[in-house]
């Protein structure tokens, strides 16, 4: 079964459309799809985002919060080479849970990371639309 990490900016989209994709990833791993994580790291960020741009969703982001099982980056837990320091918390708490995928669209620090987990330590960094392309037949 697919363990999925989520970026602060997937929360955010699913907290701001919850008819959209990202918001799609958690009701399937509610139904046993597959199973999703994220961090303390990123409900913060997603929560503050949400706070100073759209307030009114913030009860979305807290009724998510029981789909998600939470991972946090610890000492031990190798960085990625390469990648921004504001982002190693991200991908360290994803390579603490075992998750086998990464979603985020910040595709301006992930970018060059997306789709090579033989570089990542195994994970797989996707945006949410390319997951659920190659996961739901």
């Amino acid at each position: 079964m697919n363990r999925i990490f989520l970026d602060a900016n997937v929360l955010f989209t699913a907290a701001h459309n919850p008819h959209g994709k990202a918001a799609l990833v958690i009701e399937l791993a509610e139904r046993g799809r597959w199973e999703v994580y994220t961090s303390t790291f990123a409900l913060v960020e997603a929560g503050r985002n949400l706070q100073r741009k759209f307030p009114e969703t913030l009860p979305a982001l807290e009724s998510m919060k029981t789909a998600l099982e939470l991972s946090s980056h610890h000492e031990g837990v190798p960085q990625l080479a390469g990648l921004s320091e504001k982002d190693q918390p991200i991908f360290r708490a994803a390579l603490a849970c075992g998750a086998t995928h990464l979603l985020t669209g910040d595709i301006r620090d992930f970018g060059r990371f997306m789709n090579r987990p033989r570089e990542t330590h195994g994970v797989r960094i996707q945006t949410t639309a390319e997951y659920l392309a190659e996961y739901i037949a």
